[in-house]
């Protein structure tokens, strides 16, 4: 959804109708602003229209941000997260994703430190028993060096989230960071398998999945025999929305239309799951 906004809300029913006659089991929420009541009332439009759903979002300012020094950003860190929650569980989703362990586009000018990672460890253990007791996994996702110094390979974030040792404290693969990051894409998620309980698909250049050179039916296969049996979203950008294309580093059209992502998409994953 974040091809259209950043706020879904009624005004995008025909667009989600259009998404589940397409094929679509169900739809990614982003949560970046509102009130739990608010991802309620999108999960009773949702549930008319049949589609299940997941939900992301981002640490937005450095106010919020996990890897402080300063305990109080530290819980406003704990605080935002609870948020996070709190609305994927209203919105009747089971599951959170994105890079939910550090500000998004800040740089310390040196790789992740060990006092970095324990203070990562103290919010996310805090936020794990919360989102928990809440029916939500987090799902951490290893973004790429340019957008993020966390943990940019699946090898660190899972080693971290193995180190954490928490339930509800998981992982996501991104087909799109995994090709910029990764020696052996598909080897990366093979690897970590028991650690991912998400999975975004997107293409080399954020473009139509099934366009570029990832390499798809090798991923599949590598998805399907592992077992996992959850979500393959596909996650793309666009224009439409500056402060996120800015984010995202979206200076150009990567499809003719938003249309050309969810259709083309889908048959790219309809295809290569059945075939792998």
């Amino acid at each position: 959804m974040l091809l259209w906004t950043t706020s879904v809300g009624e005004e995008h029913k025909a667009l989600l109708a259009d998404i589940k006659k397409t094929g679509y089991d169900g739809v990614e929420i982003p949560v970046f602003d509102g009130s739990p009541d608010d991802y309620a009332a999108i999960g009773k439009m949702l549930d008319t229209l049949g589609l299940g759903r997941t939900a992301i979002s981002v640490v937005p300012t450095l106010e919020k941000d996990p890897l402080s020094e300063d305990p109080a950003t530290r819980q406003a860190a704990v605080d935002y997260l609870k948020w996070c929650v709190d609305c994927t569980a209203a919105l009747g989703a089971d599951a959170i994703g994105g890079p939910l362990h550090q500000t998004l586009g800040h740089f310390s000018g040196a790789g992740t430190t060990a006092a970095e990672f324990d203070r990562a460890r103290e919010v996310h253990a805090k936020v794990g028993d919360y989102a928990l007791s809440n029916g939500v996994m987090i799902a951490l996702e290893a973004i790429n060096r340019f957008e993020s110094y966390f943990a940019n390979t699946m090898d660190d974030l899972c080693a971290y989230t193995a180190s954490l040792n928490h339930p509800a404290i998981k992982t996501m693969y991104d087909t799109f960071h995994a090709n910029l990051e990764e020696r052996d894409p598909v080897g990366a998620f093979t690897r970590n398998a028991d650690q991912v309980v998400h999975v975004h698909i997107s293409e080399n250049d954020r473009g139509v999945p099934g366009r570029g050179h990832v390499p798809w039916a090798e991923t599949f296969r590598a998805i399907k025999a592992s077992g996992y049996d959850r979500w393959l979203t596909i996650e793309a950008f666009g224009r439409g929305l500056p402060e996120l294309a800015a984010a995202t580093r979206v200076w150009r059209d990567f499809a003719e239309s938003p249309e050309a992502y969810y259709r083309d998409g889908y048959r790219c994953i309809r295809e290569g799951w059945d075939a792998a």
